[in-house]
């Protein structure tokens, strides 16, 4: 029973960390007509939670090792929670740039310290991190799913809309508030740092950062591509909804997978290749579904793969956690500027076609950084 527990803490904590983010990406053009928001300020809504998830990351360490490690969660998802729940008292910009902050830094603590409770709860079971990437995707389809029709039953009430995804923050809070009752960890006398001068931590964040650069790159811009190739704008939506939905079965299967058999070099490579697949056929304008196809595949299993590879190359929970946290502050700092790469290059351009070339650039450079990687001291971790 204390395993399920753990577990159901672990679904109901990565739950939390996206629909802050995608309950405001349908309703963009909305809030902006209804707020006079600009478009650079709404774009700082989606942007800003990402960039935090870079800049506070190292933060989670630091507060780990001074309030430990399950205390630390609890705090990250009261942050996660409060930013959601605000945005319900009052629908204003200064308010729902603050709570996009606020959520952002709760995110950027979270992230990487669920990583070391897998490995302190789990150490010889890596492939637990389905549950967690999975969880998470979950979360954002919902979110981004039921926005609008909520906003249509609520009478259009933005405030509601917005907000109404705290009561999965309380949830959370009610289940991890069993760890709150454990006595205090001791203060450990060694801090936590991160591996910067580590080269394979750096080649993890360095991946994490292609990984999320694509990702990002593909949930920002596929519905436009779709638009640009002669769908329509409802197909289109349709299509970045496909592609979130093949993530959920890839991310529970894939890192099962490598941590059975162990071939780990293999997995990374196989789904940068569908990724690339999915870009070429973008490329040559064939048809949108089978491409969406692939570029789920490949996102489904790359983001588990990157959440695991902390955990199958440390020692400690502390560890663990230190290079998630590393690999995170450089890998959505990256990321964030992948879809405004990709944006900059379609405006000089004035098509796609670039934009996508950039894209197999990046997947090649990812495809590179795994191999070094997964090289034999990496396939020996992965099978341990």
């Amino acid at each position: 029973m204390r395993k399920f527990y753990l577990l159901i803490a672990i679904f109901i904590a990565a739950l939390n960390l996206r629909p802050i983010l995608t309950s405001v990406a349908p309703l963009l053009g909305t809030i902006q007509s209804d707020l006079g928001m600009s478009g650079l300020t709404a774009s700082l809504l989606t942007t800003l939670p990402v960039l935090c998830m870079g800049i506070f990351a190292p933060a989670a360490t630091a507060l780990s090792d001074r309030l430990g490690l399950e205390r630390t969660i609890a705090v990250a998802l009261l942050l996660i929670t409060g930013g959601t729940a605000l945005r319900g008292i009052v629908g204003s910009v200064t308010i729902l740039v603050v709570t996009a902050l606020v959520g952002g830094i709760g995110i950027s603590l979270a992230g990487p310290l669920l990583s070391g409770f897998i490995k302190k709860y789990f150490p010889t079971k890596p492939g637990i991190v389905s549950i967690y990437s999975a969880s998470m995707t979950v979360g954002a389809a919902l979110a981004s799913a039921f926005s609008i029709p909520i906003y249509d039953r609520s009478h259009h009430s933005l405030t509601l809309t917005l907000s109404c995804w705290a009561i999965l923050g309380v949830i959370a809070l009610l289940i991890w508030s069993a760890f709150l009752r454990n006595k205090a960890e001791r203060k450990r006398l060694v801090r936590s740092r991160l591996p910067i001068r580590n080269k394979r931590a750096i080649l993890l964040t360095l991946f994490f950062g292609f990984m999320a650069s694509m990702f990002y790159s593909i949930t920002a811009w596929i519905s436009p591509i779709a638009h640009s190739f002669g769908y329509s704008p409802s197909s289109s939506a349709v299509f970045l909804t496909l592609f979130t939905i093949i993530q959920v079965p890839v991310s529970l299967i894939v890192p099962g997978l490598v941590s059975r058999f162990g071939k780990r070099r293999l997995f990374l490579v196989l789904c940068s290749v569908f990724e690339l697949i999915g870009i070429v056929m973008l490329l040559f304008h064939l048809p949108m579904l089978p491409a969406i196809i692939c570029l789920g595949i490949g996102a489904g299993g790359l983001f588990p793969l990157a959440l695991m590879l902390p955990i199958v190359e440390t020692n400690t929970s502390e560890e663990a956690g230190a290079w998630a946290a590393m690999s995170q502050c450089g890998g959505y700092i990256i990321g964030a500027f992948g879809p405004l790469l990709v944006g900059t290059i379609h405006d000089y351009s004035g098509s796609f076609h670039a934009a996508l070339l950039a894209m197999l650039v990046i997947i090649v450079a990812m495809i590179g950084v795994q191999l070094l990687i997964a090289g034999k001291e990496a396939e020996e971790g992965a099978g341990s």
